[in-house]
């Protein structure tokens, strides 16, 4: 009977023992409560935000519009209880399309009392002209709200802002430092922010930029590089009739340039490279002096670009015309994203915290699209960068269809501040 009863007992422990870690579990699967409860309650103050951002006018070019925005911003991050200011550019990448004025950005700093640095990153400037938002204001229809810039980029503030008042609203403060950083020149490859943006995200634990995640969410680890080269060959122009031979033809010279460099793609490795733009001469009847070409590179790897360029400065060397003069110049618009391990660490926890609120979060660790500033918070940064944290949405760059699906509000709401929570308190190493 003794021997029954110690078998008893200890069936009896075990069972208790996995019913204790079933109910852990399924606690942990639960959304905590307060949390989710406060997401729900600040959809709609992100909704009246939203629609006031999306009402100013904010083009890259817009300087006027730009000011105007940031202080928009700056306002409200100064009501929930930031140290703030609105910053003016002074190192600025001149790229060939860089206008003669750059547009400010906003930063905050919140102070905790943990030991965490956290950064969230997103933009104000838009890629559409003024007079333009008259065709397609601020309305909520249905599912979705649609607006001029809502989904690239306005919705990233606001995202922005109300995660922080969430975080207030909570009294939670066991982060070290949260940084916010709002750019006004996204959308023209950044010249006047970017130097900023990796400066200040090189200590920070992990950044999160605050594009949208597509049309189902997925968090970025990764981005293309986008990059530009620029030819241009000088010759010396005659009369193409009665003395050609007295010109160097800069259209032969151009031509020949353009043709040797035709095969340094490596589709393989992502590196792409090609010819897009080229024009030369002013008469049918003289010989041509001068000659540009414009091309377009992509890249996954920023050592790729380096020894790209190296090639082009290689190839331009050996010239079809000696006399003629060739120049190369090759710029870096926006450098690759590159997944690494802090970022797949803090990505799988979304998927978590996701799982949370019974919603699956696709994670894409292979670069698709367009780059975005998560590239340059990444170059010198020794933590995870995750991308795309932003809300569901479509039809960037558009006049007619932009717009940002309302559902996804509270799950990213949700998504964003418990990161940051579990971050700061050691949940989310």
């Amino acid at each position: 009977m003794l021997r029954s009863h110690s078998a008893s007992s200890l069936t009896g422990s075990l069972i208790a023992s996995l019913w204790l870690a079933c109910a852990a579990t399924a606690a942990h699967a639960e959304p905590m409560a307060e949390v989710h409860a406060l997401a729900q309650k600040e959809q709609q103050p992100l909704l009246d935000t939203l629609r006031d951002l999306v009402s100013i006018e904010s083009g890259s070019k817009d300087f006027e519009g730009l000011n105007l925005i940031a202080g928009r911003v700056a306002d409200q991050l100064k009501q929930i209880g930031g140290t703030v200011e609105i910053l003016q550019p002074t190192d600025i990448y001149r790229l060939d399309d860089t206008p003669e004025k750059i547009g400010p950005a906003v930063h905050a700093v919140f102070k905790g009392t943990g030991a965490k640095k956290i950064m969230l990153i997103a933009h104000m400037d838009t890629v559409y002209l003024k007079g333009m938002l008259k065709d397609q204001p601020f309305r909520i229809d249905g599912d979705k709200a649609y607006g001029l810039g809502i989904a690239d980029d306005k919705q990233g503030v606001a995202l922005i802002l109300h995660t922080v008042a969430m975080l207030q609203k909570l009294n939670f403060k066991d982060y070290g430092t949260l940084t916010v950083l709002t750019n006004g020149d996204e959308e023209i490859s950044s010249p006047g922010w970017r130097s900023t943006i990796t400066k200040f995200a090189a200590d920070q634990d992990v950044v999160f930029s605050f594009e949208g995640g597509g049309t189902d969410g997925t968090l970025r680890l990764a981005t293309s590089g986008i990059g530009s080269a620029y030819l241009t060959v000088t010759g010396k122009s005659s009369h193409a009739g009665a003395r050609p031979e007295g010109g160097i033809n800069a259209l032969y010279e151009l031509s020949h340039q353009v043709l040797q460099m035709k095969d340094l793609s490596k589709p393989e490795q992502g590196l792409k490279l090609n010819w897009t733009v080229s024009k030369a001469g002013t008469n049918r009847n003289v010989i041509p002096a001068e000659a540009t070409a414009q091309a377009d590179a992509r890249a996954l790897k920023v050592s790729d670009f380096d020894e790209l360029e190296k090639a082009l400065q290689d190839k331009i060397k050996n010239r079809l015309l000696p006399d003629s003069k060739v120049e190369l110049k090759f710029e870096v618009r926006r450098p690759p994203l590159e997944a690494n391990d802090a970022s797949r660490r803090v990505a799988a926890y979304g998927k978590t915290i996701y799982g949370e609120i019974g919603m699956p979060l696709k994670v894409d660790e292979k670069a698709t699209g367009g780059g975005t500033d998560a590239a340059f918070a990444a170059l010198k940064a020794k933590g995870a960068v995750v991308e795309g944290m932003g809300l569901s949405g479509f039809g960037a760059h558009s006049n007619d269809a932009e717009y940002v699906k309302l559902d996804t509000i509270v799950p990213r709401l949700y998504l964003t501040t418990r990161m940051i929570m579990d971050l700061s308190t050691g949940k989310l190493k």
